[in-house]
Parts: C-alpha cells; sequence; structure tokens
C-alpha cells in the first residue's frame, strides 16, 4: 500500500495505490486552485467527488460548474477537464478503475451481456448517497489500519452501488441461501487467516457482487465485517483464558495490536485489556 505526496507543501497532491489491488486508484485534491487541466482522456474509468468550492467541469462538448457534494463521471476515453473558477478554493477526490474490472463486475451484476463495458449516461449528479459512498470508499482505501479484503470488499460494495442507482434494472438474486451459509461457514473455519474476498468466492462458488450484496442482506453484515467480527469472538476466548493481548491479535489475524485495539473497542465498547481483567 502506498499513499504519498507530490513534492512541496501540505496542499499537493495525494496520490494511493496498492499492489494487493492493482484495479483502483485514488487522488485527493486539498487545493485545486493549484491544479489546473487541459482537455485530457482516460482508458480507465474515472469518478469524482467535489468536497469543498466550487469549479467548472467540462465534459466532451458541454460544460458545468460544480460545487461541494456533486459527483463526476468520466467513462473510458471521455475528454474531459476540472478548473478552478476564479482562482477560487475547492478541493476534490478521485478514484481510477481498471475498466476491465469494472467491466466484469457489470457482467456479475446481469449488464454486459456482451462483455462489453456499459458506459454511463451520466455525466454528474448530486446523488447524497453517491457522494458520502465515494467519500467513504476513500477513507477505507487510505486507511492503513484496514486489510486488503475490507478495501476489495468496500470497492466491490460502491461500484455496485453506482451501477444500481445510474444503471437501474437490478436482477432479483436467485441464488439459494446454502451457498451463503457455506460462504459463512468457511469464513468462520480460517478466520484467523488472511482471507481474500476471492477465497470465500471459490469456497461458496459466488461471484464477488453477489456475495456481497446476498450476505449483508442474509446475515445484517457484509462477509468482511462477518470475519472481524468471529475475529473477535476467537479473541474474547483467548483473553479469558488469559493469554497476552499482543499475542491473541496475532492469533486471530489482525495486522498488528493497534488494529486488533481498535477493533475489538468497536465491538464490545471495552478495550481488551479491560475485558481480560
Amino acid at each position: 500500500m502506498k499513499l504519498s505526496k507530490s513534492r512541496g507543501p501540505d496542499k499537493a497532491p495525494q496520490f494511493w495505490r496498492d499492489d494487493a489491488l492493482p484495479f483502483i486508484e485514488a487522488r485527493a485534491i486539498a487545493d485545486g486552485r493549484e491544479v489546473c487541466y487541459t482537455r485530457h482522456s482516460h482508458e480507465h474509468f474515472s469518478i469524482g467527488a467535489i468536497t469543498a468550492g466550487r469549479s467548472t467541469y467540462i465534459h466532451e462538448q458541454s460544460q458545468w460548474e460544480v460545487g461541494a457534494g456533486t459527483v463526476v463521471l468520466m467513462n473510458p476515453g471521455d475528454v474531459h477537464a476540472c478548473n478552478p473558477i476564479d482562482n477560487q478554493p475547492w478541493s476534490y477526490l478521485m478514484l481510477y478503475v481498471d475498466s476491465a474490472w469494472l467491466t466484469d463486475l457489470q457482467h456479475q451484476l446481469g449488464f454486459s451481456d456482451d462483455l462489453a463495458f456499459r458506459r454511463f449516461a451520466t455525466t454528474h449528479s448530486q446523488d447524497e448517497g453517491l457522494f458520502t459512498g465515494l467519500k467513504d470508499l476513500y477513507e477505507v482505501l487510505v486507511d492503513q489500519q484496514q486489510d486488503v479484503m475490507g478495501k476489495h470488499s468496500a470497492a466491490v460494495e460502491f461500484f455496485s452501488d453506482v451501477q444500481l442507482r445510474l444503471n437501474p434494472a437490478e436482477p432479483p438474486l436467485r441464488e439459494p441461501n446454502f451457498k451463503l451459509e457455506r460462504a459463512a461457514d468457511f469464513i468462520r473455519e480460517h478466520c484467523t487467516q488472511v482471507l481474500k474476498l476471492e477465497d470465500i468466492c471459490e469456497a461458496a462458488q459466488l461471484s464477488p457482487s453477489y456475495l456481497i450484496r446476498a450476505f449483508k442482506q442474509h446475515y445484517g453484515m457484509t462477509p468482511h465485517a462477518f470475519l472481524v467480527n468471529r475475529r473477535i469472538q476467537f479473541a474474547q476466548d483467548q483473553l479469558r483464558n488469559g493469554k497476552l493481548i499482543a499475542d491473541v491479535a496475532l492469533e486471530a489475524g489482525f495486522a498488528d495490536q493497534a488494529h486488533f485495539q481498535r477493533a475489538f473497542k468497536q465491538h464490545l465498547a471495552a478495550t481488551p485489556g479491560q475485558y481480560r481483567g
């Protein structure tokens, strides 16, 4: 995982990327007055959120003034630019997504039967759920204490929501519950190991997009949340037996003690030390 700043002051661009998630990259600009774009395009799909101020958004032959709360979308190859208005402050977040990965997700959701990328007709939106979801995903991606499965799951969940909000006609969930139960059993049995989303999908014979939506609908939490919850249950057993907190953190599958402490407190409103007594 890499979060980097370009040389210069704190308002310089910040980039995030992770070799374990090669299909997505993130960028944050705190002061948009410092960057001006000529008309350009990308091979990948781009989606961004204006987080403060206002700017000019050019998309193909059209131009709009967009402000905080707006989400902008660019299909692969769309010519676009976003620039400051009269040197007014503005800031934004951007996500760049591999087109093949997004096309596969569309296919999982029942779109693009011919396996071609289904272009978005929407150029920008003030959908509050979309805006909040993008910001939340960015925070998950740059969180150094969040594991790869959590980031991958959050990306699948958000971009599935993007599809269903902007390219509607959601297909029905037809898979029988025993496949979801197989997924849950697999998580329980391997909760202390480093799990990937692909591991659970393979065990349950489900696509990532279906697994995340249907699992949450069935169990009330995503597969990743279910995994963390199971790890906390495992940790409780170990702590009751008097094991050292640092040892329990590693045995339960957490990356480090700080991550374990945070998750434990979120689940039990108490620290591991308070719980062990």
